[in-house]
């Protein structure tokens, strides 16, 4: 009997610690920032190198940008695609692209286009007429050949630009 009620109170016990922890964690990412817009930086790699003689291995790549905002729409601005160097390569919107409540959206680079190389990247800005959860922007790469298969997932990093 005094058994079963130890092993009852370290299973109370357990689930109170739990508790307390998802509720110290949970809150963490119930208050993250709000902001009406922000420029972000998303890695793309076009290829990337492997093997002794460094052989390059070529990714298809995605851009994926979700509004995780349930109430508002945002409005993304700009997803510019640059090489290694900092060239800007292609502007893949030519007008703002409204995202509504929970939609997203993603820009392919094709497995063929080899223009960025390794240290290619996209700048994303967006914004909101209101103050919104910041969305989700990544960069996703797959490449599947014979049997090898690599996938990356990058996020995005806030950042500021400067105009000159």
């Amino acid at each position: 009997m005094k058994t079963e009620t130890a092993v009852h109170f370290q299973i109370k016990r357990m689930l109170w610690v739990i508790s307390i922890l998802l509720f110290f964690v949970g809150g963490a990412h119930a208050g993250e920032h709000l902001s009406n817009g922000e420029s972000v930086y998303v890695s793309i790699y076009s290829n990337v190198y492997s093997g002794v003689k460094l052989h390059p291995l070529e990714l298809s790549g995605m851009l994926s940008i979700r509004n995780t905002d349930p109430t508002y729409s945002i409005s993304i601005q700009k997803a510019d695609y640059y090489d290694s160097k900092g060239k800007l390569l292609e502007r893949y919107i030519t007008q703002p692209l409204k995202l509504t409540p929970l939609e997203s959206t993603h820009f392919l680079v094709k497995v063929s286009d080899k223009r960025g190389g390794p240290g290619a990247n996209f700048i994303v800005r967006w914004q909101s007429d209101h103050n919104v959860n910041q969305p989700i922007i990544e960069g996703i790469m797959l490449s599947t050949k014979a049997q090898l298969g690599i996938s990356l997932v990058c996020p995005g990093k806030i950042i500021s630009e400067h105009n000159d």
